[in-house]
């Protein structure tokens, strides 16, 4: 079976065709080396990679949320002139029970704002995520959900505008009208135009008439989303530009709750129907998370990225550190559900497979037909549990998940966790290891975040046995700064990745983005605002790597004029499907190195490249005032033996189209 499996990512085909697409001498490497992973940490899904514009548009915010105080959160009241009324977070039938709080509205009195610009109604203000980006032309759909509680036809004005200090007219800059009736919950939608560009726009939602309504599921999203999927379009561009190969989600801590335990944990299915039926959850890192992504908008990413999707799904065992676990390494605390709760989890699993795999005959075929995509996601991987540490509690029930899923789906690859911290000598490391060996686990996930010291000189996947059936995901793994010799640090230690490309199958750096002013953790991959990605000194090093993806490696083409320095390093890859051949090579040192370069084995018919250069101070370091590392490209003449001098700090990529 393993043989079976291993034939989506290491043998294509036979051996015997396989090198008769290649030049003598390589060695076969996985050819998904680079992908993503995407947890919503720093506020990367709402405010973030989801283009909705609105900050809970659901009313549903907690207390125990460290966004505010709850369904009013970030919504407010106004009476321009002297209209009189109130607001008040009600949950008497809801729309729906997944979200069941709404805000019901009285306006008692609307007077025109002393009958000056016609500024007239009352109702909600929305301040967005420190505002709305809006630009002058662009179109935004609006919609939301409303009844009249006193049966009463009311006329909306919908507004955005420019904010104005104290006692000073708001500007609108773009405005519709709704007219509402009925007193069933009833979506409305409209589309607003720009009439100028802001930086911080309000949303208004003013009534014009006197009396009572509840609202609830207030969104705004401009139209212009990446490929119309909802997403914003310049972040959701910056994961494109990485050519990633997978992107693993929807966590990390998240996955099973994090610190907080069981209540807490993610479950895919309260997240792909419609919006308004979708549960809400405080999220690990303490803030809301409204699903506006969920799993159908992960899988319809990596389908338009043409990336293999990876969910990783809880095992009924939480996060080691849940009740302060974290705080007692090495014991750590961690909850277990009882043996006889494993069957929902693991049907809970079967479920997924058969929604992005089932056809539209099949239950949960038919969830992801209804919401949109007839056709199945062709999931190939699964991943259960997230750094749990490995107990026999956790064996026991990751046991049972394993066995039902692979009796029913042997073609699935089931990706293991080794634990928190993966280095030999750690515990979890080494048991995790003992038992994916002792299941025949297709693919056992690592994480580590060390300092760069520890990317520069260590060399870990030399040592795994090559026997091995089970293949390594390095999950997470970032060096602890975000200059550019931490960059060439992970570059330098990618370069050893693909050496051992035969044992390791796959890699994402982590975190992958965070918002500038809600920042969880760092570094981070691509720091963010409302109006623009910034992407850090190791963005430019995965992307070449991204670039770069080939299935086959050579050893031997590249050798130095100084020998065993840890500071140079350098891969030749080989992509068969494109005909394309990489030579990388990085000196993270101070000196000028020479590399002595031979190509000969290589049937080159145009001797020119393009080549790619990432080079700078060692300390220097993108960020929201400047960005002085970018790669510099240019097209050269090459030959089949070449002298390269390589600069200090710097990586360097040559491309040829054999």
């Amino acid at each position: 079976m393993l043989k079976k499996v291993f034939s989506l990512s290491l043998m294509a085909a036979s051996a015997l065709s396989l090198m008769a697409q290649a030049p003598a001498g390589g060695k076969k490497i996985s050819n998904e080396l680079i992908g993503i992973f995407f947890e919503d940490i720093s506020s990367s899904a709402d405010g973030g990679l989801c283009a909705e514009m609105v900050q809970n548009g659901s009313f549903e915010y907690s207390p125990i949320e460290k966004d505010g105080w709850g369904a009013g959160s970030f919504w407010r009241f106004i009476r321009p002139g002297h209209s009189l009324g109130y607001i008040e977070p009600r949950q008497q039938n809801p729309i729906h029970p997944n979200n069941p709080n709404y805000m019901h509205v009285v306006v008692e009195r609307v007077k025109e704002y002393y009958d000056y610009k016609g500024w007239k109604g009352a109702g909600l203000q929305n301040d967005g995520f420190e505002g709305f980006l809006v630009k002058k032309g662009a179109k935004y759909d609006f919609s939301f959900f409303v009844r009249n509680t006193d049966n009463k036809e009311k006329e909306f004005r919908i507004v955005l505008a420019v904010p104005a200090p104290w006692g000073q007219d708001p500007k609108a800059i773009g405005e519709t009208t709704i007219k509402v009736s009925g007193n069933d919950w009833k979506k409305y939608t409209a589309t607003i135009e720009a009439t100028e560009d802001c930086k911080n726009a309000i949303l208004q939602i003013l009534s014009l008439t006197t009396g009572e309504f509840d609202i609830d599921m207030v969104s705004l999203y401009p139209q212009e989303t990446f490929k119309g999927h909802g997403l914003r379009t310049d972040l959701a561009q910056a994961l494109a530009d990485l050519n990633p190969k997978f992107m693993r989600f929807p966590g990390g801590c998240v996955v099973h709750g994090g610190g907080d335990g069981f209540w807490n944990t993610y479950h895919w299915k309260n997240t792909v129907g419609p919006k308004e039926q979708r549960k809400p959850n405080k999220n690990t890192w303490g803030y809301h998370q409204s699903m506006s992504i969920g799993y159908f908008e992960y899988f319809q990413f990596c389908e338009d990225l043409e990336m293999q999707p990876v969910p990783i799904l809880p095992c009924g065992v939480s996060c080691q550190g849940t009740n302060g676990g974290w705080n007692m390494w090495p014991t750590q605390a961690q909850d277990v559900c009882p043996m006889s709760d494993m069957e929902k989890w693991t049907q809970d699993a079967l479920d997924l497979i058969e929604w992005a795999n089932g056809d539209v005959n099949t239950k949960w075929g038919k969830v992801r037909a209804d919401a949109g995509h007839p056709k199945p996601f062709n999931l190939k991987y699964l991943g259960i549990g997230n750094e749990e540490k490995i107990t026999p509690e956790f064996e026991e029930r990751f046991k049972y998940m394993y066995d039902k899923i692979t009796a029913k789906y042997p073609d699935i690859v089931i990706v293991g966790t080794a634990g928190p911290g993966s280095h030999k000598g750690n515990p979890d490391y080494d048991e995790g290891w003992k038992f994916a060996e002792k299941l025949g686990l297709p693919i056992l996930d690592e994480h580590y975040y060390e300092p760069r010291d520890y990317f520069l000189t260590s060399r870990q996947y030399d040592s795994y046995p090559r026997d091995r059936k089970t293949k390594v995901y390095l999950g997470e793994y970032a060096a602890k700064d975000k200059k550019l010799i931490d960059a060439l640090a992970e570059g330098l230690y990618l370069l050893h990745v693909e050496r051992n490309g035969d044992v390791v199958v796959m890699t994402s750096y982590a975190p992958l983005f965070a918002r500038k002013n809600a920042t969880n953790w760092n570094p981070d991959l691509i720091y963010f605002d409302n109006e623009k990605p910034y992407l850090t000194c190791s963005y430019y090093v995965q992307q070449m790597f991204g670039q770069s993806s080939g299935d086959y490696y050579y050893g031997d083409c590249v050798t130095f004029n100084r020998k065993n320095d840890n500071l140079l390093g350098q891969s030749v890859v080989y992509d068969s499907k494109s005909k394309k051949l990489f030579v990388k090579i990085c000196n993270a040192g101070s000196q000028t190195a020479q590399a002595n370069i031979d190509l000969s084995k290589f049937k080159i018919s145009k001797f020119e490249a393009e080549k790619t250069v990432i080079s700078g101070e060692p300390n220097d370091e993108n960020n929201y005032e400047k960005q002085p590392i970018i790669p510099v490209k240019e097209k050269i003449a090459i030959k089949s033996k070449m002298v390269e001098k390589i600069e200090p700090y710097s990586i360097s990529m040559w491309t040829i189209q054999l």
